[in-house]
């Protein structure tokens, strides 16, 4: 006899994972990154989780080049959600995960290395 458990099929999910890095140097200027991780779970509680479960574990310290440690630890699971589309055998070349939706783009912009007015034309 099979467990209601064993019977959920399990769906993709994404979740936006942030970290944030230390040092034991005194003028250190804290960086953080953003992670989307795609997660297999049968449940979006499951999903959710596991994205604890892997922020925690992708925690680490290290010595860099300037004999600094540098910390990487978890700062917040910031979303889990189901993805958009999750047919990715599809004979598409393009397939949506994720959105999400903000009001203030100049604030965006403040926080966001990568935005620039040249970078898609």
């Amino acid at each position: 006899m099979k467990t209601k458990s064993a019977d959920k099929v399990e769906s993709f999910y994404i979740a936006i994972i942030l970290y944030k890095s230390s040092s034991d140097k005194p003028d250190y200027q804290t960086l953080y990154q953003e992670s989307f991780v795609l997660i297999k779970a049968a449940s979006l509680e499951e999903a959710k989780a596991k994205a604890l479960n892997h922020g925690k574990n992708e925690s680490v310290s290290y010595i860099n080049e300037n004999e600094e440690t540098i910390t990487w630890s978890l700062q917040q699971v910031v979303d889990v959600n189901s993805v958009l589309d999750d047919d990715f055998d599809s004979s598409e070349d393009v397939v949506d995960l994720y959105t999400r939706h903000f009001r203030n783009y100049e604030a965006y912009q403040s926080f966001e290395p990568l935005l620039s007015k040249e970078q898609f034309e």
